[in-house]
């Protein structure tokens, strides 16, 4: 038998009230369906539409929730440096959606600033506060004066001891070969890097990310040279070109500024770790929830009320 405590990690807490909502979710499987659900907020979504380019889609997984609030939307998607998730609409809607699908154990999420108490119910995250999501154009794009190299496969050595001045892990190779990476070098060592989350011409939009100055050579702009570079190769392929930035690091945000980037929209991105560890819960769910539904869709059942007292007991 199940104990009291799987039992409502499962089914929710007994709830004192009878108002119940049913959210039917199915998994997408086609681009151009998928593609009007996000293009409503483009510039928040943009690692999700980069993910509908064909070379790119294959390592996503899409799932959609309907019901009495709304719909959301979550991508599970894979690239070189690792899983991620993107999760877009209605918070009620969205926890439906990770009661049966929440994703690998560990992943790089983007929640709306609405999704924070879904998603800390769901995961525990690495930071909660709010990133801006910035983009510049050709029109607006002001370039840095100054020397940056392009990255390749030869130059994983110098990146990745770049990487360990600041006590982060190593890239992969491959992240150079797949992305468009630039770097500045004074006397012989590199000393900063920018590169690329994701580049999807075909959806036209790229990411800018893994921007790095070592810490003894801050403050000489060569972070703002090696960023430029990049923006300047994206823009010759993508129209918009965005990037995520703390919104408390307010020298970056000006770094950004200076080279034309514009604020778009606020958002959290945090590093996720799903609290059902093992994924046995979901796994039930997954079950009971196919049972209700018909032609392989999946039908939750919330209790408002549940849904309050779970939270409040488990926080």
């Amino acid at each position: 038998m199940l104990t009291d405590r799987l039992k409502e990690s499962i089914f929710g807490a007994k709830a004192t009230t009878k108002q119940r909502a049913e959210y039917v979710v199915e998994r997408l499987v086609d681009p151009a369906a998928i593609r009007p659900l996000l293009e409503g907020q483009r510039a928040y979504a943009a690692y999700a539409l980069a993910h509908l380019e064909p070379r790119l889609f294959p390592r996503s997984e899409w799932w959609q929730a309907r019901g009495p609030q709304g719909q959301a939307l979550v991508v599970h998607s894979r690239s070189g440096m690792g899983p991620t998730l993107l999760a877009l609409g209605d918070p009620q809607a969205l926890d439906a959606l990770f009661r049966l699908h929440p994703g690998p154990r560990l992943t790089f999420a983007t929640f709306q600033l609405d999704h924070l108490a879904v998603a800390q119910r769901h995961f525990v995250l690495s930071r909660q506060g709010p990133s801006l999501r910035m983009s510049v154009s050709a029109a607006s794009f002001q370039p840095a004066a100054g020397p940056a190299q392009r990255l390749y496969r030869a130059d994983i050595g110098a990146v990745n001891a770049l990487q360990r001045s600041e006590g982060f892990g190593f890239y992969p190779a491959a992240v150079l070969d797949e992305g468009v990476y630039y770097g500045v070098y004074v006397d012989q060592r590199l000393v900063a890097i920018a590169g690329t989350h994701v580049a999807a011409p075909s959806q036209g939009l790229a990411l800018v990310g893994n921007v790095m100055t070592h810490p003894r050579y801050r403050g000489q702009g060569y972070g703002s040279i090696a960023t430029s570079a990049v923006t300047a190769e994206l823009l010759k392929t993508c129209p918009d070109v965005l990037l995520t930035v703390d919104a408390s690091n307010k020298a970056a945000i000006r770094l950004y500024e200076r080279l034309g980037y514009r604020e778009e929209c606020r958002l959290i991105e945090s590093g996720a770790r799903r609290k059902d560890m093992i994924g046995i819960a979901a796994l039930v769910r997954r079950f009971l929830a196919r049972r209700r539904a018909e032609d392989r869709r999946e039908v939750v059942v919330l209790n408002y009320q549940a849904e309050r007292k779970a939270s409040e007991g488990g926080q």
